[in-house]
């Protein structure tokens, strides 16, 4: 008699699933160093300039960003060999530290103030940085810490919410009071989007965005500078030499480089016609230089940087470990949008903000904090089974 045989995938799907996950962390790495490598270039020939007329070297700007960027691949690296289960106990002292520099750059004179927002913190010999960067990390962690937690544990959703909001509510005044309005509103969207993913319901987030979308208002409105922007972002001839300049000349940048840019080095507009063209606008010194081109290789860069990061986050997901989906979620989430805030800005779509582009704009403290955000997601990536079943 004949034996029938039927043929199961069902191990050829996990083998390929497998496979898949496996290559996503040495394509994140490559990824990384690419958006980091690119970054530099660019820093390099929109900043040259720059320096020059602040009497510094040439090569000023793009030296202090390398020896962040090599920094953030040390710290990187030292993420990867942490322990997921002391990540995790360390994340409310993470905040708490996080909050007590933010008091001190406010309160005390090691806060250094610079164009009129003091934003800063200088201790002894150390290198000024900016401790709002390391607060928006640890409340990404400390959020995915508690909505991950088992509701017997923590409570309702009222709790919940409540301990979150409290957390979130304080985070963003302190961004607020360092006159950093822009970085609050971007802080205040990651950590709503953040909730929603961690399951919270619609009708509680209703009134959660009530009560942070009011304050957010009187802040806009008790400042005549925002109302200005806002008011020149809706009439753009009312100010054309003023508010708007940079980003009529921003947009003529992005128009002038064409197909394939006017290539490296050669651009015109970063030549004092875009003031701080280095900072939030490196964009359009990339657009001019580099062409469309440039443009689209930037594009499918961060376009596979987020592929990989919210694919992670569905990879813990569908295997319910919550905190490393969430966590894995939020940090993507808050690098990729912060992005597209800049281009918006740049593109004029959005009224002028400072929010710099990651990997891009010349700022060391964001380049050390997205490289060290890379390296927790390249840790959930390849942390091993027992480790996220224990911890995750």
């Amino acid at each position: 008699m004949m034996k029938t045989y039927t043929y199961d995938d069902s191990n050829l799907k996990v083998f390929k699933e497998t496979e898949r996950v496996s290559l996503s962390p040495f394509m994140f790495i490559c990824i990384i160093i690419a958006l980091v490598g690119y970054g530099l270039l660019t820093l390099y020939s929109a900043s040259y300039d720059e320096a020059l007329r602040n009497g510094l070297p040439p090569s000023y700007y793009f030296i202090r960003q390398t020896v962040f960027a090599l920094l953030g691949f040390v710290a990187l690296v030292v993420i990867r060999f942490i322990p997921l289960v002391w990540i995790r106990k360390a994340i409310p002292l993470f905040l708490i530290f996080s909050l007590l520099l933010m008091v001190l750059t406010l309160a005390t004179p090691f806060g250094i103030q610079r164009l009129g927002a003091k934003r800063w913190l200088q201790i002894g010999p150390l290198p000024s940085f900016q401790p709002s960067e390391l607060l928006k990390v640890s409340v990404i962690l400390y959020l995915s810490h508690i909505l991950s937690k088992p509701k017997d544990e923590l409570g309702s959703d009222w709790v919940t919410l409540l301990v979150s909001a409290i957390v979130v509510l304080l985070s963003a005044l302190l961004i607020v009071l360092q006159r950093d309005y822009s970085t609050t509103l971007v802080f205040l969207l990651v950590a709503l989007a953040l909730l929603l993913a961690g399951g919270i319901r619609l009708r509680y987030l209703g009134l959660f965005s009530v009560g942070i979308g009011i304050p957010a208002i009187i802040f806009l409105l008790i400042e005549p500078y925002r109302i200005r922007r806002v008011v020149s972002f809706l009439f753009p001839s009312i100010d054309p030499t003023g508010l708007n300049w940079q980003v009529l000349n921003s947009l003529k940048a992005i128009t002038a480089g064409g197909l394939f840019g006017k290539g490296l080095g050669n651009g015109t507009y970063k030549l004092g016609t875009i003031p701080e063209v280095q900072s939030d606008f490196i964009f359009a010194s990339l657009a001019e230089e580099m062409g469309f081109v440039g443009i689209l290789v930037f594009f499918i860069f961060f376009a596979g940087f987020a592929i990989l990061g919210f694919r992670t986050a569905n990879h813990h997901l569908a295997r319910s470990r919550k905190f490393t989906a969430l966590a894995s979620f939020g940090l993507t989430f808050m690098i990729v949008w912060q992005a597209l805030v800049n281009l918006a800005v740049v593109t004029s779509l959005l009224p002028p903000t400072g929010i710099p582009l990651p990997f891009f704009s010349q700022g060391g403290t964001n380049l050390f904090m997205v490289l060290c955000e890379c390296g927790l997601l390249y840790k959930f990536m390849v942390a091993d089974e027992k480790e996220m079943e224990r911890n995750g």
